[in-house]
C-alpha cells in the first residue's frame, strides 16, 4: 500500500538537502545545466518510489545516488567510452553493475554517500556564485538561485512573485542556456574575482527578502516564505564565508528587519506604522541574533559596508524603547555615510525622514524637493508619500492631500494603498 507521508518526506529532504546534491551533481558532471535537470529527475523518481517502497534510511544519498546515475546515463548516450563516463563509473561504484534505474528496493540497496563537510561547503558556494553570476540578468539569478540553492519548485517561485508558472521556468531554462554559452565554470571564484561577484550573490540574496518584507503588489504587505528563504541563504553564506563583513552585515540586517514582522500587520491584516507598533511584540530572538551578526562584521576591523551600514540603522530601531526615544541624529550620520558609500534615490529618502524626526519637517523638505525636481523615483509612490506626510506636519494640508493620493495611485499592493486611503482620509 502506497505510503501517503512519503511525498511529504520527499519535499522536507529536498528543501533541506537539494542545494548539497545539484553543487555535488555539477561537481561530478561539469555541467551545471544538466546537474540541475539530473537533480530534478532524482526528485521525480523519489516522488514516485518513497510512498509506494517506503523512504530510503539515507533519504540524501538515495536522491544523489539516482542523481549520479542519470549523468551516467546522459555521458553514455554522448559517448559510450567517454573518459568522463568511465570516471564516473569508477566513482560511482564498488563493485555494483552500473544501471539507468534507482535501486529496486532503495531503503535496503541505496549506498553510503559520504559527505565531506568541506566539498559541501565548497559544492554549495559554487552554487550561489554560479546561480548570482553578472552574465544572467536580475530575474534570472534571482529565479535561478531560488530554484537550484533554495529548492523552490517553479510553482512556488512564480507565486512568490506573482508571476505565471511558465514564465519562471522560461527564466531558468534561459539562465541554464546563458551559462553554458558563456562557459561559467561551476567553481568558487578565485580571490581577485570573489569581491566583485560576492556583491552579485548578496544583492540576489536582499533583492529576495525586500519583496518579501515588502510585496511589490498583491493583498499581503509580508511574504513570509520568501523573507524567510532569503534568510536562511544568509545564513548559509554567513557559515560558508565567515571572514566577509558584509555577509554577516547583510544577516543582521535582515535578521532586525525581519524582528519587526510580527508587529507589522494587526490583526485585521492591515500594515501597523513604526509608531504605533507595540514592540513587545518584536522578535527578541532575532534581535539577538541579528545584533550578534553585527558585531562580527564589526569585528572585522574593515569598517561596515553597505548592508552592514543599513544594519546598524536598523539595530538604532531595535534598541529604542520607542520611536521618540530613538537615536535619530545618529540615524541620520549613518544615513549620510550610506549616501556616500552607495548613493541612491531611495538612501536619500530616507535620510529625509530620518531628518524629519531628528530637526523637523522643515529641514527635510528641501531633501525630497530635490529628489522630485530632478524626478528620481518618479513612477514610486515612495516619494509623494514621504512628502504628504512632511507637508502635513508642516500645515500645508491641501498640498498633502494631493501628494498622498497620488502615492496611493502608484502603490501596487493593496495593504499599503489602504493605510494611505486611511490617512486621506483622516486629512478630509
Amino acid at each position: 500500500m502506497a505510503d501517503p507521508t512519503g511525498r511529504e518526506a520527499v519535499a522536507a529532504v529536498w528543501r533541506i538537502e537539494s542545494a548539497r546534491i545539484v553543487g555535488a551533481l555539477a561537481r561530478y558532471t561539469g555541467d551545471f545545466a544538466l546537474a540541475e535537470d539530473l537533480a530534478q529527475e532524482a526528485l521525480a523518481e523519489a516522488l514516485v518510489s518513497w510512498p509506494r517502497d517506503g523512504v530510503p534510511h539515507k533519504p540524501a544519498g538515495w536522491l544523489l545516488t539516482v542523481g549520479r546515475r542519470r549523468a551516467i546515463d546522459a555521458f553514455r548516450r554522448r559517448s559510450a567510452l567517454d573518459d568522463r563516463y568511465a570516471s564516473l563509473a569508477q566513482d560511482l561504484g564498488e563493485g555494483g553493475a552500473v544501471t539507468g534505474s534507482a535501486p529496486s528496493d532503495p531503503v535496503r540497496e541505496a549506498p553510503d554517500v559520504l559527505w565531506d563537510p568541506d566539498q559541501i561547503d565548497d559544492d554549495v558556494l559554487a552554487l550561489m556564485f554560479t546561480s548570482c553570476h553578472p552574465v544572467l540578468s536580475r530575474e534570472a539569478r534571482v529565479a535561478l538561485t531560488l530554484r537550484v540553492v533554495g529548492g523552490l519548485t517553479s510553482d512556488e517561485i512564480a507565486r512568490a512573485f506573482l508571476v505565471p508558472t511558465a514564465t519562471v521556468q522560461a527564466r531558468i531554462t534561459r539562465a541554464k542556456k546563458t551559462l553554458g554559452a558563456a562557459r561559467v565554470p561551476f567553481r568558487v571564484p578565485p580571490p581577485e574575482e570573489r569581491a566583485e561577484r560576492l556583491g552579485s550573490v548578496l544583492s540576489v540574496v536582499y533583492l529576495i527578502f525586500t519583496e518579501g518584507s515588502s510585496a511589490s503588489s498583491g493583498r499581503e504587505l509580508i511574504r513570509f516564505d520568501l523573507a524567510g528563504e532569503a534568510q536562511r541563504l544568509a545564513r548559509i553564506l554567513s557559515r560558508l564565508m565567515p571572514d566577509e563583513p558584509e555577509v554577516h552585515g547583510l544577516l543582521a540586517l535582515l535578521e532586525l528587519t525581519a524582528a519587526r514582522f510580527p508587529a507589522r500587520t494587526g490583526p485585521d491584516g492591515r500594515p501597523v506604522l513604526l509608531e504605533h507598533q507595540d514592540r513587545t511584540r518584536w522578535d527578541r530572538a532575532a534581535i539577538r541574533r541579528g545584533r550578534a551578526a553585527l558585531a562580527r562584521a564589526e569585528r572585522a576591523g574593515r569598517g561596515l559596508g553597505a548592508y552592514g551600514l543599513q544594519a546598524a540603522i536598523a539595530e538604532c530601531h531595535a534598541v529604542a524603547a520607542s520611536v521618540d526615544a530613538t537615536d535619530w541624529e545618529r540615524v541620520v550620520l549613518i544615513y549620510e555615510a550610506l549616501g556616500r558609500l552607495a548613493p541612491s534615490p531611495v538612501v536619500d529618502l530616507n535620510r529625509a525622514v530620518a531628518v524629519s524626526m531628528a530637526r523637523g519637517p522643515a529641514a527635510a523638505l528641501p531633501i525630497v524637493d530635490g529628489l522630485a525636481d530632478a524626478g528620481q523615483l518618479a513612477g514610486s509612490h515612495l516619494l509623494p508619500n514621504v512628502r504628504g506626510e512632511l507637508l502635513a506636519r508642516l500645515g500645508r494640508t491641501d498640498e498633502a492631500r494631493a501628494e498622498l493620493r497620488r502615492a496611493a495611485e502608484l502603490c501596487g499592493n493593496e495593504s499599503e494603498r489602504t493605510v494611505l486611503e486611511r490617512r486621506l482620509a483622516e486629512l478630509g
